[in-house]
């Protein structure tokens, strides 16, 4: 296996832009779309059916190779 696949729910939200739920981790792209079916109906989940994603990564790679600084709560990137 060189790949897996993350599945997310991610919506709207006034108060932090953006809400983001993280599900799992799968093997194919098939089982993460089997666990859509099994949580789709869940509270929140059926509110949102259109805000599920599925992330393909490959393993033994950097995602995140760029640092990072961190803001004040006034400051803008």
């Amino acid at each position: 296996m060189d790949t897996v696949y993350l599945l997310w729910h991610v919506r709207a939200d006034d108060q932090h832009s953006e809400d983001a739920k993280f599900i799992g981790v799968y093997r194919s792209h098939e089982s993460a779309n089997a666990a859509v079916l099994r949580v789709k109906g869940q509270p929140g989940f059926r509110d949102h059916p259109e805000g599920f994603e599925v992330s393909v990564y490959p393993l033994d790679k950097d995602h995140w190779t760029e640092g990072f600084v961190t803001l004040g709560n006034d400051e803008e990137p």
